[in-house]
């Protein structure tokens, strides 16, 4: 209960200090979560690129966010980059030097893709670094005409007023999760 809480007091306080970022741009649900905890990332897409519709979805794996794993979209095809990890990491007694660095996913026919005007999420699962601290997840929005690069990054800080193009924020917290991993 009180891991929730926490929580929920981050998120409070984040959306009352205008740190979340607007409705144009690609979001998480949830910009908070504790260190070391298994992590549900809900990607909130708002609108397509200058009208277009939304065709693909690409989502570059932060370092130390470990074990991604993307959840299967009805009408889009899903693929995962796999390769060397910036941070190798150890699960259950096995060290791990490889793993999920992007995640693609593809509407299958033009039926398919995101209306401009319509609101979607895209689904992955991790886990969360044990070091607390900001998370970006870069996004690469592709629809029929053109692309957004949700990739901007502030040099200092969290704060992505200003920016065109922020990548997606996810505040990882010096807190316990109930309850421990969820596999």
């Amino acid at each position: 209960m009180k891991y929730q809480f926490a929580i929920h007091l981050v998120a409070a306080y984040l959306a009352s200090s205008g740190a979340s970022s607007a409705f144009s741009h690609i979001v998480l649900q949830d910009g908070v979560a504790a260190a070391g905890a298994s992590y549900r990332a809900t990607l909130r897409v708002g609108h397509g690129c200058d009208g277009a519709a939304t065709t693909g979805i690409t989502v570059t794996i932060p370092a130390g966010f470990n074990g991604a794993q993307p959840m299967p979209k009805p009408g889009w095809t899903v693929r995962t980059v796999t390769g060397k990890l910036a941070q190798p990491y150890t699960s259950h007694g096995k060290t791990f030097t490889e793993g999920v660095l992007e995640i693609h996913w593809t509407a299958g026919t033009p039926d398919n893709a995101l209306p401009n005007d319509f609101y979607d999420e895209f689904v992955l699962r991790g886990t969360t670094p044990t070091k607390p601290g900001p998370l970006w997840f870069k996004v690469v929005q592709t629809c029929t005409k053109g692309v957004n690069a949700w990739v901007d990054v502030p040099a200092t800080g969290t704060s992505t007023k200003g920016m065109k193009s922020p990548a997606a924020l996810l505040e990882v917290l010096d807190i316990q999760a109930a309850g421990g991993h969820n596999h």
